[in-house]
């Protein structure tokens, strides 16, 4: 059973990452500049969540943007273009350096037909994800425990994910490619925000 801590408005000051950290956003909507951002997820991979929830228009959090801008700590991300879009948008950092979970995938698993977390977790850790809150209102005054359990499920197997695509990686000579695409990826989001479109490889 997973740990969840919930936080308003940032991490406390108790609350530390080192090496890496998983992330995920629940944001109104997919149009960034309409749907605002409401929680920021994350977790070292130990099956502790920390869920910070913003109140509209509230987004001074000086330690969860020090964290993203962290060049010591590797941010694990599955769809990592919007999620850095949003960070970016509201936050005002850059986020770097990352990992995407699903380029990984996209690279690695050419034989696969999706890549999506859900298929990720099945196909790769035997572990069934639910999806039925995906669309939920992310931004009402209370969110119930199926709301905190979904979101809280986005990040806890990231890490887990990540060693298994990594070995799949260099099993067919792409890591590299990899690496070079997750460089790219906080610069990518910026230009999503300037109306310019990026494909192929990177969209969803």
């Amino acid at each position: 059973m997973a740990q969840i801590f919930f936080h308003e408005g940032d991490l406390p000051d108790s609350v530390k990452f080192s090496g890496s950290v998983a992330v995920d956003t629940e944001t109104m909507g997919l149009e960034i500049k309409r749907d605002r951002l409401c929680l920021v997820q994350l977790s070292a991979g130990d099956g502790i969540c920390h869920i910070v929830r913003f109140k509209k228009g509230a987004y001074d959090a000086p330690n969860l943007k020090a964290l993203f801008s962290d060049a010591s700590v590797l941010k694990i991300f599955q769809y990592a273009r919007f999620d850095l879009s949003a960070i970016s948008y509201y936050l005002g950092v850059r986020c770097a350096p990352v990992y995407c979970t699903k380029i990984a995938s996209k690279l690695a698993r050419t034989n696969a037909p999706s890549h999506s977390l859900k298929t990720l977790c099945e196909n790769l850790l035997g572990v069934e994800l639910v999806k039925e809150q995906q669309t939920s209102d992310w931004g009402a005054e209370h969110l119930n425990e199926e709301q905190l359990k979904y979101a809280a499920n986005d990040v806890l197997y990231l890490h887990r994910l990540k060693e298994v695509l990594d070995g799949l990686l260099e099993r067919e000579g792409r890591a590299g490619h990899a690496r070079a695409c997750f460089e790219f990826l906080p610069e990518i989001a910026e230009l999503d925000l300037a109306g310019w479109s990026c494909e192929t490889l990177f969209s969803h």
